[in-house]
Order: C-alpha cells, then sequence, then structure tokens
C-alpha cells in the first residue's frame, strides 16, 4: 500500500473553495468522491495521523496513489458533480446501501406489442413499468389475481402466448375470463393496450377515476336493461373496492409521498421506505448500509436518496425523513424532477405516525441484520480470533465473561455478568449481583466487590468435593473461568478489574479488557495507551454486543429494585402487611398508581387481605400522589 505522505499535496496548493475530489489508485481506478465546503479543510484531514481515521478510510487513503480536485461556484453544483461521478466511476470506498433482502415488483411489459403483467424480483429493464417494491410477493399476486377480473390483460409467457396463437385455441384464463385473449384475436392490440393502460393508471393511483367510470357504466347498463353487462361490472367494482382495501389510507388522498425512517447504531445504518400513493402504501423497501467512517447522518441521507432516485424511481413533490437534509439536496431532486420537491421531518399528526412506524420497521431490519451475523458461524470464528490477536491470546478466547454495574445517583446498586460461550450468549449462566457493602457512586468499588464475589465462588467450587452435577454432567454455577473478562470502562475499572485478579491469583490464567464507550477504545492493563480495533472488525462488534448485553442485563435488574423499593418503602409503616403480603400486593396490582387507585373492597380481594388489612393499605398509599411506579421497567412518572 502506498504511503499517503507521497503524494500529499504541497501546503498551500488546495483551494479553499466548495468542490469536488476524487482519490485514484495506482491503476488510475476512481476509488473514491467527495465534496465539500472547504476543500483544503477536508483533504488536509485525510492526511492526518492514520491512528485517528476510521480504518475504513485508512485503508482508502493507502490504496491510492493520487487525488484530484475540481472547484465549482457553490454547494450545489459540488452536490451535482459528485452525484454525477459517482454514477460514472462506482467507487469502492463510497457508501452502498444494498437491499436487506430481495423485493418483489409489479411489472408490466409496455414495450410489448401485448403488454403482459407479471409479479419478479431484480433489475429493471427500458420500456417496463414497475410498481411497488412490495413487502409480500403472495400478497402483491392476490392483488393481480383480483384486478385481471377488472382488467383482463396478458399475464402468460411468451412461449405460452406463441403456443396459443399457434394452435388458434385460448389458455385456461382466457376461458374463465381472466384474459381478454389477444393471442386469438379476441381483441385488437390496441384494446389490449387499452386495457394495459387502464390497469397501470389504478396501480398508478387513479384508482377513484377508475372506480367512478365503472360505478357510471353499471348504471347506465341496468338503465339500459342490460343486466349481465351490469352484472359482470358490479363484480368488478367489488374486486377493486377489495384491492382498495388491502392498502389502508394513511395519508389525505392525492398525497404522493416517500417515508424515509432511519436507523442508526455507529456501525450500520438501516433505511426503510414507505412509498404513498394517493395517500396508500402502495410499495415498501429496506436498505442496510455499513458506516464508513464518522459521516454525519444528513450525509448518509444525501448518499441514500442519489442511489433511491438514480435507480428509474419516481421522484415524489414530497420526502419525509427522519433526518434533516441539506437545502443543496433538495434543490438537486428539484432539478432532477423538473418541478418542486420538498423533504421535510414531520413532528405531528398521520406523517409522525408513519415515519415513526417507519423508523421502527428500519430498526427491526437492523436488529434482524445484527442477528443473521451474531449466528454465522464464520462470523463469529473470525470475532474470536481478532479479540486473541488484539488481546495477546494464544488461543480464541471461547468464553467470556462481561461485567457491568447500574445505579441511579449511587441508590440501589446492582452488578450484572452475562456469559458468551463460542460467541454465542449462554442466558442460563447470566448472574445478578446486589451491592450491599456501601452506598454511593463508586463504579470501581462496585466492581471490585462484584469480581471478588464472582472469582471466590470459582476457587470455592474448584476445591470442592462436589463441583460437577451429576445429574447434567455440567459444571457448579460458577466453576467455569472464563478466557477472559470485559469491563465496561476504561482504564481505570481496568486497572481496579486487574487488581482483583491479582489477589486472587487469576491475572496469568485470565485476561482482561475493558471497552470504553466514546470511542470504543480496547484497554488491557498497565498499558498507557489503547487498542484500537478496525470499527469494522467482527472482533469490536462481538466486544459490543457483550458490552451492551451487560448493561442492559444490569439496568433490567436496577429497575425492577428501584421499582420495589419505592413501593415498598410506601408500605413499610402498616402494620400486618409483611413480605409475602407485599409481593402479592406487587404482583396483583403492578404498579403503585393503580394500587392507589383501588378501592378498600378491591383491595381485599388479593389473596391473603381482608377489610382491615385493606383499609390500612388504602390510608398509607392514598397520601403519596403524583408518582407512577411502572413496575416492568421501574420508570416513575409523574399523573
Amino acid at each position: 500500500m502506498a504511503d499517503p505522505a507521497t503524494y500529499r499535496p504541497a501546503p498551500g496548493t488546495i483551494p479553499t473553495d466548495p468542490g469536488v475530489y476524487r482519490f485514484f489508485d495506482a491503476f488510475g481506478n476512481v476509488i473514491y468522491v467527495g465534496k465539500a465546503k472547504n476543500l483544503r479543510q477536508r483533504l488536509n484531514s485525510y492526511f492526518a495521523d492514520p491512528a485517528g481515521l476510521h480504518f475504513r478510510t485508512q485503508t482508502m487513503v493507502r490504496t491510492a496513489a493520487k487525488v484530484e480536485w475540481i472547484v465549482v461556484a457553490n454547494e450545489l453544483e459540488a452536490l451535482q458533480l459528485e452525484y454525477t461521478w459517482i454514477q460514472q466511476f462506482d467507487p469502492r470506498f463510497n457508501v452502498k446501501y444494498r437491499d436487506d433482502k430481495s423485493y418483489p415488483w409489479l411489472a408490466v411489459t409496455m414495450a410489448d406489442e401485448f403488454p403482459r403483467v407479471f409479479v419478479g424480483r431484480g433489475a429493471k429493464k427500458r420500456g417496463t413499468r414497475y410498481f411497488g417494491p412490495f413487502g409480500q410477493a403472495w400478497a402483491i399476486r392476490e392483488t393481480v389475481d383480483l384486478l385481471l377480473r377488472v382488467f383482463p390483460m396478458r399475464s402468460c409467457t411468451q412461449g405460452v402466448f406463441n403456443r396459443a396463437r399457434s394452435s388458434g385455441r385460448a389458455c385456461l384464463l382466457g376461458d374463465i375470463g381472466k384474459c381478454s385473449a389477444p393471442c386469438v384475436g379476441r381483441v385488437s392490440p390496441e384494446e389490449h393496450r387499452g386495457i394495459a393502460e387502464d390497469f397501470c393508471s389504478f396501480m398508478g393511483g387513479n384508482t377513484g377515476g377508475i372506480i367512478g367510470r365503472i360505478e357510471r357504466e353499471m348504471y347506465q347498463a341496468s338503465a339500459d336493461l342490460n343486466f349481465e353487462k351490469a352484472a359482470v361490472l358490479r363484480d368488478s367494482l367489488a374486486a377493486l373496492k377489495r384491492v382498495q382495501e388491502k392498502n389502508s389510507v394513511v395519508l389525505k388522498e392525492g398525497v404522493r409521498a416517500d417515508v424515509v425512517g432511519f436507523a442508526d447504531d455507529g456501525r450500520q445504518v438501516a433505511v426503510q421506505v414507505f412509498h404513498v400513493v394517493d395517500g396508500r402504501i402502495l410499495g415498501e423497501r429496506g436498505w442496510i448500509a455499513d458506516r464508513a467512517d464518522e459521516t454525519p447522518i444528513t450525509e448518509l441521507l444525501e448518499a441514500f436518496l442519489r442511489q433511491l432516485y438514480a435507480e428509474d424511481q419516481e421522484i415524489p413533490p414530497k420526502i419525509y425523513s427522519s433526518v434533516e437534509a441539506e437545502p443543496e439536496l433538495e434543490a438537486l431532486l428539484t432539478v432532477r424532477r423538473g418541478a418542486n420537491v420538498a423533504i421535510r421531518v414531520p413532528l405531528r399528526g398521520a406523517k409522525r405516525a408513519l415515519l415513526d412506524t417507519a423508523v421502527r420497521n428500519a430498526e427491526e431490519n437492523l436488529a434482524q441484520a445484527k442477528l443473521k451475523r451474531s449466528t454465522d458461524l464464520d462470523a463469529r470464528s473470525t470475532a474470536l480470533t481478532e479479540i486473541a490477536d488484539a488481546v495477546g491470546l494464544t488461543e480464541p478466547p471461547l468464553r467470556i465473561e462481561c461485567y457491568d454495574i447500574s445505579h441511579t445517583m449511587g441508590t440501589e446498586v446492582v452488578g450484572s455478568m452475562v456469559v458468551f460461550e463460542d460467541g454465542m450468549p449462554k442466558k442460563s449462566q447470566y448472574r445478578r449481583f446486589i451491592i450491599k457493602s456501601f452506598e454511593g457512586s463508586n463504579d470501581v468499588a462496585a466492581m471490585d466487590e462484584v469480581l471478588s464475589r464472582r472469582l471466590r465462588r470459582l476457587l470455592d467450587e474448584r476445591n470442592s468435593d462436589v463441583h460437577v452435577d451429576a445429574t447434567t454432567g455440567e459444571a457448579a454455577k460458577f466453576a467455569y473461568a472464563p478466557a477472559l473478562i470485559v469491563v465496561d470502562g476504561g482504564l481505570p475499572q481496568v486497572n481496579a478489574a486487574n487488581a482483583v485478579l491479582e489477589r486472587f491469583g487469576l491475572d496469568s490464567e485470565i485476561a482482561l479488557v475493558g471497552l470504553a464507550k466514546r470511542l470504543e477504545e480496547v484497554w488491557l492493563p498497565g498499558e498507557e495507551y489503547p487498542v484500537i480495533m478496525p470499527r469494522a472488525s467482527e472482533g469490536l462488534y462481538m466486544l459490543q454486543r457483550l458490552r451492551d448485553e451487560a448493561h442492559r442485563f444490569a439496568i433490567t435488574h436496577h429497575r425492577s429494585r428501584r421499582a420495589k423499593h419505592v413501593v415498598e418503602s410506601v408500605l413499610d409503616d402498616v402494620p400486618g402487611l409483611g413480605e409475602l403480603r407485599r409481593k402479592a400486593l406487587l404482583t396483583y396490582f403492578g404498579s403503585l398508581r393503580k394500587l392507589r387507585q383501588a378501592s378498600e373492597a378491591e383491595i381485599a380481594e388479593v389473596p391473603g387481605f381482608g377489610p382491615t388489612l385493606a383499609a390500612a393499605v388504602k390510608a398509607a398509599v392514598a397520601g403519596t400522589g403524583g408518582e407512577a411506579i411502572n413496575l416492568t421497567t421501574g420508570e416513575v412518572t409523574e399523573v
């Protein structure tokens, strides 16, 4: 790989104007295209200390052998030129969004003499009209089946069409009225094209016009005493209305918009798009992209919309996004559409509700991508190997334990231990710890107590005569020593944890690292500087999953104890109310608010309670007003 210093432009030669730049490799191929408001400031950032760059950016500047730039008049021109060059050169280091799954399209081959309708996947072809994409292939096939009763256009393959034409006999679809049978001349090419255009018009959102026309024809046929035709039109009308019901109205009639929801976890970004036509969702699609660097989310929106509307996707007049867009992006899309395009972040109403749904779908897609990745055997093997290399282990750590501390202003301090074996969570061996030795927000002391208790149990069970379950053959709860311990925090937490390992004489047997949240640095005991694992590495991803799982497990335990503590403190002075009856109350009502709202008769229905005790409980909770405790989340809210 090239040293970036060998091709770095001389100081002062890079202009400070807006512009677009290209990095080339040694063979003259464009590997990255970018734009900047200030070319000098942006390009100098690529030639800074490589340790401070994202791993993918480091790879790009070391792969490159030359950089060139072009100055433009303003940011809009920079955006337009960047878009053109990305389309032209397809640089491999630019962010590329990929479908999170294969989405089906509804296609109508309008370039054919007899247009054909079908459901398919893959790249678009010239001369074919596309609708969607759709979430489920079976749903759109069912819709097409209903519409063919109203618009009996051709849906057969070319081979079937040619055989019917040569034999002079229509297929089954022609006999049952789901095809107008142009293959045997029942309709002319012009008549069949008219049917296909009506089909496309209906799918394109002109539902009201088509339904209104069929209703008028039905009433006219009835007035003319042509009841057979009126009955056919009546059935067609019912089929169209059933199709309409499948796509419920989400916005006002006539609204044409795309709704774009983003989900970002710092490592990957997911996007979900709903295509709204005439107020109804007529298509949806999701994408996943790996984050290349610390690019702001607004720039990721730019890259995504450029890709979306470069695929022959019609640009709508309105785009509702969960991310604010730069004015230049609106201007670029307006130029490409030939009419105004507005990108907005709705704050309330039906548009906001639909946007929230898109964001939830994007978050679900991101979670599914994570799950798929975590269950991939090759990815897990790679992750464990990368962790071993970073920590200095001779072999991959097959058992990893991660610890975290949770509290609220030093109260209800708890710890958590989660276990991964072979890169997968082993939830049966998760453990919770209640810190009893002190109160206060001293995470280092709390971590000392948690690890001391865990390692003491490890040594006790090792020295015990019976440390294997005779039924399952598995070791006792704490008898397995981890190959690696991960703590949530930086150097202070790591050094405190290492002191515990040394105290128990296990520092040479068990490796230790800390994962700091801010920059995702990996700290080793006694080291002055952290280990920087590549942001795109499987090893860092597994450490992040461990840290996040330990945090989730700790905070869930803390919230449940906080809720229990608040409720029990209210009931402490009630005479005759012991621990078992308090638990029965918590189980029966679920929250302090519901308990306060309950009548004495309802409290008396709790097993073990009578009128006298119910009256005492009611008197105790009546004066607590203003707070509601959710026993599931532990959240305290004003009511």
